[in-house]
């Protein structure tokens, strides 16, 4: 199982390297600060998020991964 989860960590490396041109260690730095939360407030949803910086814009389009907008 532990084999399993490292060639699969490397392949999922691989790809977002490729993706991007960019290193993990360069993808993490910039995808770790990014938090956001979904708050009930008087049985009314809000999102509050993290301003998404150009580099993590970039990482996220270059990967098809949405970003919530609202």
């Amino acid at each position: 199982a532990h084999l399993t989860v490292v060639v699969t960590a490397l392949a999922v490396a691989r790809h977002l390297q490729a993706a991007t041109g960019l290193s993990i260690k360069k993808i993490v730095q910039t995808l770790r600060p990014l938090q956001q939360i979904t708050v009930n407030i008087a049985g009314h949803e809000h999102l509050a998020q993290d301003p998404l910086p150009d580099t993590a814009r970039e990482i996220l389009t270059a990967t098809s991964t949405d970003w919530p907008t609202h």
